[in-house]
């Protein structure tokens, strides 16, 4: 295990587990650089052939690690932002990207799901992205996949609202591809993994090369990037990061946006 993060392989499959349960699984700079440095890595080898991405305990993630990002909103951090790299990776991999969801999956928790190739929910699967609840903005390139998967209006209304998605209505918007109980969620997605592992490789690269442009992608990723990393320095962020630390209501209204 590397920072929180568990490195599996068997049988062709690369399974990456969220592994900081008591905290949510909320994803420290020190994960998003394992999860960055073991996609990559799983480019160049030829035995990693579907790459399974998964939770600890009763949730998926709860995304950013909020108390590391307020400090990222000083001066106090002088370090590489490894999400951006974690980004690109999932945007860039050739390899099937297959998710288990159970929980809530909070953030890119779900702008991540976007970028993998099959995605198998639990039923008490709930998905949110309170990004401008936080005075930010979307990342992963959802400002560009999310409409278009689930179309302007409900895309919005998850963006400014933060409201979640559950499993059935992610599985009927196209979100994801199966929705099982929790006692099936590994089993269901250990059984697609197999599956896909068996398949020629070079054709299911290809087919993904095909359906999605990743030069595109991380295009979008790079204009999210510079306007996340402004908003962070705003008064509306400082705003969001002290009421989430004295557990209060943002006030908004009389901050310059």
């Amino acid at each position: 295990m590397t920072e929180h993060i568990k490195i599996e392989s068997k049988d062709h499959v690369l399974t990456l587990t969220f592994a900081r349960p008591d905290k949510k699984n909320a994803i420290t700079n020190a994960m998003y650089g394992a999860l960055a440095d073991a996609i990559i890595a799983a480019e160049t080898d030829a035995a990693t052939r579907v790459i399974v991405l998964r939770g600890e305990g009763d949730m998926f993630t709860a995304g950013n690690d909020v108390g590391e990002f307020a400090m990222m909103a000083t001066d106090a951090f002088n370090g590489e932002r490894h999400v951006s790299r974690f980004v690109e990776a999932i945007a860039r991999s050739t390899k099937p990207l297959v998710a288990a969801v159970q929980g809530r999956a909070v953030g890119i928790g779900t702008t991540m799901l976007l970028h993998c190739d099959f995605v198998v929910l639990a039923e008490d699967a709930q998905l949110s992205t309170p990004f401008v609840n936080l005075a930010l903005v979307p990342e992963a390139a959802s400002t560009l996949l999310m409409p278009l998967r689930v179309g302007y209006a409900r895309a919005y209304e998850m963006f400014a609202l933060g409201e979640a998605m559950d499993a059935r209505a992610a599985l009927q918007l196209g979100v994801a591809n199966r929705v099982v109980p929790l006692s099936r969620l590994h089993a269901e997605t250990a059984s697609v993994a197999a599956r896909l592992a068996k398949l020629p490789s070079g054709s299911l690269a290809a087919t993904k090369r095909l359906m999605r442009n990743a030069e595109v992608l991380t295009a979008q990723i790079s204009a999210e990037s510079e306007c996340f990393a402004a908003r962070l320095k705003t008064a509306e962020a400082r705003e969001a990061f002290s009421a989430f630390a004295e557990k209060r209501p943002p006030e908004f209204t009389k901050l310059a946006s």
